[in-house]
């Protein structure tokens, strides 16, 4: 008989795949002396204690820059900011046996390796066979101490993206985790196989981005800020291929769909990127057996070339730093390994 987890979720905002909300308060002259925690409950709207304790507790309540305690008394023209875990929506998860990598996991956080076609939470028509469905089967079978019984997400990689995300096992490791991604102190480092060369090594696509107007599934990027949220991506070149490219992405901040619209922007759709482009010939010769070629290769990964590869943080509770790198999944193993064939071949006949 299965037991089904009736808990809270994020919700699901449209530019973002970073669940935190951050808030800037001034009190103003007339402000009487009150705690900190009941001035955040009366000015946010439903905030609850249990939140802003929360946010207290992880250090992410700051008066004038500097990190309070909740029983602070706040005064006339204090600069009062806080960021807090994205608001929890009712959900109910069923535990279902799916399979789930797990890298690492203690009393307060989970790290897995996600695999391709994983939906990370429920919604958008995936009302079961994601990644918290998996996650409560997880706890459940070997005891774990879940709050909610499916564990608290900071952060979502899409649903054909694999590699390795964290997920907080409680509120409080929650709330830290937030004010990390919120701080851009989280590493992540992504490998994607994209189209073209690059005339330089490295570089920075900078450029809001926000939902498609044309195509309300995908995202856009709007360079004049006029819509959208600030997104900034730094690449750099790991191997070429001529007519693809292999390069690693760090994010400075997570928009929905971040890599695969930056890279569409700069002229760089990723492999295989049915939603951006990127499931064409954008590169190469007009040759039958190019065309064949390329054939093969979507055929190994029906999906766009998108890793994430290295997960780096530090731990909400013993402080310590943790780093994470896992392998390239065997698709895009198996197509890399193609490509340097093919470019072997080039090559010799040449």
């Amino acid at each position: 008989m299965s037991e089904d987890f009736v808990g809270v979720l994020g919700d699901n905002t449209e530019e973002s795949t970073e669940l935190f909300e951050h808030f800037r308060i001034v009190a103003d002259k007339g402000q009487t002396l009150t705690r900190v925690d009941k001035f955040l409950q009366n000015r946010l709207e439903n905030v609850s204690r249990n939140r802003v304790q929360n946010a207290a507790k992880a250090g992410s309540i700051l008066v004038n820059d500097k990190p309070v305690k909740s029983n602070y008394k706040v005064k006339p023209f204090d600069v009062v900011t806080v960021v807090l875990a994205y608001p929890p929506r009712e959900i109910v998860i069923t535990p279902e046996n799916i399979q789930l990598n797990v890298v690492y996991e203690d009393d307060d956080v989970i790290v897995v390796n996600k695999q391709a076609g994983l939906v990370v939470h429920p919604g958008h028509g995936n009302f079961d066979g994601t990644l918290l469905n998996a996650l409560a089967y997880h706890f459940k079978e070997n005891g774990s101490k879940v709050d909610n019984g499916f564990g608290y997400l900071v952060h979502r990689i899409d649903k054909d993206t694999t590699g390795l995300m964290i997920v907080a096992k409680n509120e409080t490791a929650q709330t830290v985790l937030a004010a990390q991604f919120f701080e851009h102190s989280i590493t992540r480092r992504y490998q994607a196989l994209v189209w073209g060369d690059f005339a330089e090594d490295e570089g920075t696509i900078e450029g809001n981005i926000g939902r498609s107007v044309r195509d309300r599934v995908a995202m856009a990027v709007y360079p004049d800020g006029s819509q959208g949220k600030d997104a900034v991506t730094h690449y750099k070149v790991l191997e070429r291929f001529n007519y693809v490219t292999l390069v690693e992405c760090r994010l400075e901040t997570g928009r929905t769909h971040q890599i695969r619209v930056h890279m569409q922007y700069a002229g760089h759709p990723l492999f295989n990127d049915a939603l951006y482009g990127g499931d064409r010939i954008l590169k190469g010769t007009t040759f039958s057996k190019y065309r064949q070629f390329i054939d093969n290769c979507f055929n190994e990964i029906p999906r766009h070339c998108l890793h994430a590869k290295v997960l780096g943080f530090v731990h909400p509770t013993t402080g310590k730093e943790l780093y994470f790198d896992s392998q390239l999944p065997s698709d895009m193993l198996a197509v890399l390994e193609k490509w340097r064939n093919y470019l072997k071949t080039r090559t010799e006949e040449n």
